[in-house]
This record gives structure tokens, C-alpha cells and sequence, in this order.
């Protein structure tokens, strides 16, 4: 395992804690610290004992979006097609395809990138004071990282243009009113809800839940007729599955399943 600066990385219970810890920058995104997500992404993707990821931040903050401060390798103006290229879309990527659960445990302020992170989570909590910015119309940029797509299918177009045009927060009940994240909670409850969320993801089973993250990718482009034929494709491949056969015979036997996430 590598060393990481920019981040934690722990595993306790088959889940992987990966917390951003810039906390004085607010978490926000430099060049080491999307490199670093990235390795550590894929370290937990490939660690067949981690069943289920947690992506928080240190300090007050999720994550504050791109580190405006942090000044392109070499100088020079930033690329900004090269920064999402590079460095956002594959973490972006990497949590919406990794075949496991992820958790977005939202602690504090979400901007900018950390918009898209924390969208990109399958599984969202977010303490009450937690704001939602997408503050690039201030500097005439556009949204990335996929945030203002998930918000256009939660919101619909005129909420989305007011978001992205005139950069109003969204506020964490609002957020899950409006389904962009699954729980609002008390502060102090946070890290329980973490806790038992995540427990619950570790002992379930896992090669189903990376069947359904890639069904839902898949609806999102796709008819419903075609829907159909895909479901057929997954539910044969959820059945050769062990923790298929498990559950069949727990339910026979009246018992609740214990599955390894095979």
C-alpha cells in the first residue's frame, strides 16, 4: 500500500474509510490530491476484503472543489480540458463503475469537484448545516465533473440553470427532498449513519450490488424495451453468484443470510 499525503486510508471491518485531508484548504482538489484519490480508488477496488467504500473529509469541509492556488506543473496557464481528462473524470469514472458500494459521507461544505465526487457516490449522507455550491458562474466557467448532470435529472432544467447560472447552494434538506442525496442528518449523528450504512453494505452482497450500479449507468441512456433485455443479462449473472444460493437458503431456512459478497 502506498503512503498517501493528501489523504486517509484505513480499513476496518471490510470497509475502506478514504477521508480527503487537506483540512486547511478546505479539502480542496491539488494536483497531488486527485492523483492520490485515484491510486487509492483503485486500491480499494481491487482489494478483494473491502466490500464497501466511505469517502469523507477532514475538518469542516467535504471537499471545496479545485484548488484555485495550486499553479500547473512546469507554470504556465492550466488546461482545463487536461485537468478533467486527467485528473476528475477518472475519479469520477472510478466510483460510478467500481463494483462495489460507495458512501459519500457528506461532513461539511460541497463545491465545485466536490459536487461531482460526491454525486458520483451511490450512496449519499449529508450533515444538516451541508451546502451544495457550484460557484463557477463567478468565474465563468461551467459545472463539471458530472455534477450538473445529476442535477438535472433530480431538478429538471429550470432548477438546474439556476444552480449552475446563478450559483445559489442547495442546501441538505432541500437535497433530499429532491433525491440528490439519500439522508439529511443531525451533524452529531453523522458518523453512526456512516457506521450502519456501511455495515450493512459490507455484509450484503457485493457482486449483486456492482450488477445494480451498472444497470442503473446503463437506464440512464437507454429505452425501456432495451432495459428489459439487460435486466435478463444481470439476473443471470446475479444467479451464478454464491451469495445467490445463500439466500435461497436462508430464506428455506427462516434464518437471515450471511453472505461473503461472491
Amino acid at each position: 500500500m502506498a503512503e498517501f499525503k493528501t489523504i486517509l486510508f484505513s480499513i476496518e471491518n471490510n470497509v475502506c474509510t478514504i477521508t480527503l485531508n487537506r483540512p486547511d484548504a478546505y479539502n480542496a482538489f491539488n494536483e497531488e490530491l486527485t492523483t492520490e484519490l485515484q491510486d487509492a480508488l483503485k486500491s480499494a477496488e481491487n482489494d478483494a476484503t473491502i466490500r464497501c467504500v466511505v469517502l469523507t473529509g477532514a475538518g469542516k469541509a467535504f471537499c471545496s472543489g479545485q484548488d484555485l492556488k495550486d499553479a500547473p506543473t512546469g507554470g504556465g496557464k492550466r488546461s482545463l480540458a487536461d485537468s478533467l481528462k486527467r485528473r476528475y473524470n477518472p475519479i469520477i469514472r472510478r466510483i460510478r463503475n467500481m463494483p462495489k458500494p460507495v458512501i459519500g459521507s457528506l461532513n461539511g461544505v460541497v463545491a465545485g469537484a466536490g459536487c461531482g465526487v460526491a454525486f458520483a457516490c451511490d450512496y449519499r449522507l449529508a450533515a444538516e448545516h451541508v451546502k451544495f455550491v457550484e460557484a463557477f458562474i463567478n468565474i465563468a466557467l461551467v459545472p463539471d465533473s458530472g455534477a450538473l448532470y445529476t442535477v438535472f435529472q433530480s431538478l429538471g432544467y429550470a432548477k438546474a440553470f439556476e444552480w449552475a447560472a446563478l450559483g445559489e447552494p442547495i442546501l441538505a434538506a432541500q437535497a433530499e427532498h429532491v433525491g440528490l442525496i439519500n439522508k439529511c442528518v443531525p451533524a452529531t449523528n453523522l458518523e453512526s449513519e456512516t457506521k450502519a450504512a456501511a455495515s450493512r453494505f459490507a455484509q450484503g452482497p457485493t457482486k449483486t450490488y456492482g450488477l445494480v450500479k451498472r444497470m442503473l449507468s446503463r437506464f440512464e441512456t437507454r429505452s425501456f424495451d432495451s432495459a428489459l433485455d439487460y435486466e435478463v443479462w444481470m439476473q443471470q449473472l446475479a444467479g451464478t453468484g454464491n451469495d445467490y444460493s445463500e439466500g435461497v437458503k436462508a430464506f428455506i431456512e427462516k434464518r437471515s443470510p450471511r453472505f461473503t459478497g461472491t
